[in-house]
């Protein structure tokens, strides 16, 4: 009894339903065969959830990727048309 306190529920939010059938069907078994098993899921679930967590920090460094970029190309504009604002000023500051 005491293994399936040791490996709760993992959250349904952290991990595919899948592995959380997994997990039910797992629990129904003897305790024998739990015990044997349960260490094996442990790793499962939290390697899912490591993976889970990686692909969050991903996907948020590349949103963040994503406005810097468009800062970047927003800046780049802008200086360019400064800059040939200022070559029209020095154009006609030499023609008169």
């Amino acid at each position: 009894m005491s293994q399936n306190t040791r490996l709760a529920q993992p959250d349904a939010n952290e991990i595919p339903a899948e592995i959380s059938e997994l997990v039910a069907a797992i629990h129904c078994l003897p305790s024998e065969v739990q015990a044997r098993i349960e260490p094996s899921l442990a790793k499962v679930v939290e390697s899912t959830k490591r993976r889970r967590r990686i692909l969050t920090l991903v996907q948020d460094a590349l949103s963040q990727l994503r406005v810097d970029m468009k800062y970047l190309v927003f800046d780049l504009e802008a200086t360019r048309r400064e800059r040939d604002e200022f070559r029209r000023q020095l154009n006609e500051a030499n023609g008169q």
